[in-house]
């Protein structure tokens, strides 16, 4: 496989680590040598999410996150870095070449690459992938599994309700 970039950024909570999570981390890994993942702090993602209530500590998203990239033999190629404003090393590190993204974080990469050019810096690369489908044809997201309409891969949860 011939790898695009020699490095590549990805971000986010990674909140129950979900197949939407799992297909733009795999992507980073797809296009580039080297991949830097920011995660949010705990602080930051309590200031910046309009819904944080119910958001897992960043020690449990960090565990998971870790235990995935290891079964996926990717922790040799990782960087991590705990996020405490939503840019991280996107514009401070002259050597990322790409960031992968969601339509729902493009604009997100789009103002990284404005600060990246305001301080003499080469615009990163956006590679964006699809949104993951859950199995109604809505995009998987942490907080649709927070609140128990999906599960990490998109199959709907079913709930009954209990006649009275």
């Amino acid at each position: 496989m011939v790898l695009k970039f020699r490095k590549v950024v990805v971000g986010g909570t990674f909140d129950f680590l979900h197949n939407g999570h799992l297909a733009i981390i795999s992507k980073a890994y797809e296009v580039g040598e080297r991949v830097t993942i920011g995660i949010c702090s705990d602080e930051m993602q309590q200031l910046l999410m309009k819904d944080s209530a119910g958001i897992q500590p960043l020690a449990i998203r960090l565990w998971r996150l870790l235990n995935e990239l290891h079964s996926r033999g990717w922790l040799g190629r990782t960087e991590i870095n705990i996020l405490s404003d939503p840019y991280g090393t996107a514009v401070t590190d002259r050597n990322i070449d790409a960031i992968v993204v969601s339509p729902e974080t493009r604009a997100r990469a789009e103002e990284i690459n404005r600060i990246r050019i305001s301080r003499g810096m080469n615009p990163l690369e956006i590679v964006e992938i699809p949104f993951v489908l859950a199995e109604d044809g809505r995009p998987i997201s942490s907080i649709r599994i927070r609140y128990g309409e999906i599960d990490l891969h998109g199959k709907k949860l079913n709930h009954s309700k209990t006649e009275i």
